[in-house]
């Protein structure tokens, strides 16, 4: 049995703080941002989400015809999921 869950307790986490001055973080969700460069384009979705050792980001991208996430990555740094969506 796992005892771990993939998921958060329903709070307001607090918007990651980005070292990067190439994109924005706009609140899409309770774990959910979305990644915008200075021009205002989306590149992706930064999800906050639980692992036994801390908390991790996920880097994603919006599939439009399906309407899933796709996963890119999942890092131990908002920065660097956030510079996975950049290429």
């Amino acid at each position: 049995m796992n005892v771990y869950s993939d998921t958060l307790p329903s709070i307001l986490w607090e918007t990651p703080r980005l070292h990067s001055h190439a994109e924005r973080l706009e609140r899409a969700g309770d774990h959910l941002w979305r990644v915008l460069d200075m021009g205002g384009g989306i590149r992706g979705h930064l999800r906050v989400v639980a692992d036994p050792l801390g908390i991790r980001y996920r880097a994603e991208r919006l599939h439009l015809t399906s309407g899933a996430f796709r996963l890119v990555g999942e890092f131990w740094d908002a920065d660097d999921a956030v510079a996975a969506l950049r290429h």
